[in-house]
């Protein structure tokens, strides 16, 4: 059941607190007088009708109450505000009177379980936190307190939460997840003779001499790790026979009691075992010297992908790329404006690929600006063919494109480089830097949330 506005943080204990406990501080106030408008909070009640209108359960009215829709946003603005897990942000405002009253959680109301916080993020999604944003920015212009004059955009790696991936480490981690989820099969099924070998010994042995030989730093080493990794594949296929051979021993005994969670089981293992087979094959091309398309670079992030954007200290980054588009009231030095919800792909897009998601998403914002700044990774003829129904008035590529006047193009080049800055806020502050949640949906909440933050406090400041 739908929970939507948390009651007055008020008690009896209240009453013996000095006013200086119960004020909040001056950043926090702002926030909350942000935050606490009920029309910020409509896009979750439309959350919660779609999954009616999908599912057929009166998830709006029946079942077990959800926690308080406006203390839950609250929470997750904190959250990426202060790069917080689950467990350190309840701990953390169970333990503040401050950030309690900010959250509308009573000191004698027990916090929310952080197991309650992390499935509701997942079970919201991103899109619903798009319109959050969405909501807060079209709020903001309608009452002029913000007034879009120049967009500046760019685009940005956000990384996997992932080591950095070898195909002979890949099919190390592959035979030790079939064999975790194979014996919690056998367990399942009650299966005696089927099962999935742990050759987590064998393959520690290859990789072993995999890193001696590496250090020999010779033509003949690299052959040497070459046939290697061959034989790291080989042992992964081996696995993976077994295992699918494990799963549809398991479908044939899903009857009767149970018969759910066998099934559950063998689908998750046979997910897995699709995973190893698309390293095996990666493994081979390697072998065979072919390239390598949609490369995957984690058994448990498979949408990741690996990226290279030409930087010296880290040429290889490994995750997502990301359109962001800041809008400004003007250009002038420490301009800091509102973000409009992230454009993106899986893999490596160009910049004008994501271009025109990104106008997209102005447009519906009813967003028109004069002036647009971008780096030199635009394409001028995409680009300027993607703003034409923006119509702005100078349009500005990094050593492409630059406006008549001097005196313009000086002014547009410094506003287009504090796109890096903000940027570079952005993954400083608000955590922009490395997704912590898996997969690419995961990825868009994470991004979307780490915006929403952004905007608030962006908007916070201006009403102080």
């Amino acid at each position: 059941m739908l929970t939507l506005l948390a009651p007055q943080p008020e008690s009896l204990w209240d009453e013996s607190l000095p006013l200086e406990v119960k004020e909040l501080p001056e950043d926090l106030a702002a926030l909350d007088r942000l935050l606490s408008d009920p029309e910020l909070l409509w896009p979750l009640v439309e959350r919660w009708q779609q999954e009616f209108r999908e599912t057929g359960r009166l998830v709006l009215t029946e079942g077990r109450p959800t926690i308080a829709l406006e203390t839950y946003v609250r929470l997750m603005v904190l959250k990426q505000r202060y790069r917080w897990g689950y467990r350190t942000l309840v701990a953390e405002v169970s333990d503040s009177i401050h950030l309690r009253r900010f959250c509308r959680i009573a000191l004698s109301e027990r916090m929310p379980d952080e197991s309650t916080v992390r499935k509701l993020t997942r079970r919201i999604g991103s899109e619903t936190v798009s319109e959050l944003t969405r909501t807060m920015i079209v709020k903001a212009c309608r009452e002029k307190r913000f007034r879009p004059r120049a967009v500046r955009i760019d685009s940005t790696v956000i990384e996997a939460d992932v080591k950095y991936p070898t195909d002979a480490g890949l099919a190390s981690s592959g035979v030790k997840v079939l064999a975790r989820e194979g014996r919690k099969l056998v367990r399942l099924i009650r299966e005696r003779k089927a099962r999935v070998r742990d050759r987590s010994r064998a393959m520690g042995h290859k990789l072993r001499t995999i890193t001696r030989t590496v250090r020999r730093r010779s033509g003949e080493a690299k052959q040497e790790v070459l046939k290697l990794t061959g034989e790291t594949g080989e042992l992964l296929e081996r696995s993976i026979k077994e295992a699918r051979r494990l799963a549809k021993i398991a479908r044939g005994k899903a009857r009767g009691r149970g018969a759910r969670a066998k099934l559950k089981a063998a689908a998750a293992l046979e997910e897995m075992a699709d995973r190893c087979e698309k390293v095996a094959r990666q493994i081979k091309q390697r072998v065979a010297g072919k390239p390598i398309k949609d490369r995957i670079v984690s058994l448990h992030d498979p949408d990741a992908r690996p990226i290279r954007k030409g930087k010296l200290g880290k040429p290889n980054e490994f995750g997502y790329v990301s359109q962001l588009a800041e809008v400004t009231e003007h250009t002038k030095r420490g301009a800091r404006g509102l973000i409009v919800p992230a454009s993106t792909e899986i893999g490596n897009p160009a910049e004008d690929t994501l271009l025109p998601q990104t106008i997209a998403e102005m447009q519906r914002l009813g967003i028109r600006v004069q002036e647009a700044a971008f780096d030199g990774g635009f394409n001028v003829g995409p680009t300027n063919s993607a703003l034409e129904d923006l119509y702005p008035k100078n349009v500005f590529i990094a050593g492409r494109q630059e406006p008549g006047s001097k005196r313009t193009t000086r002014r547009m080049r410094r506003y287009r480089t504090g796109a890096e800055g903000r940027i570079s806020h952005l993954k400083r502050r608000y955590g922009l830097d490395r997704s912590r949640l898996k997969g690419d949906e995961g990825r868009e909440i994470w991004t979307e949330w780490a915006i929403l933050a952004y905007n608030a406090d962006t908007l916070a400041v201006r009403e102080r």
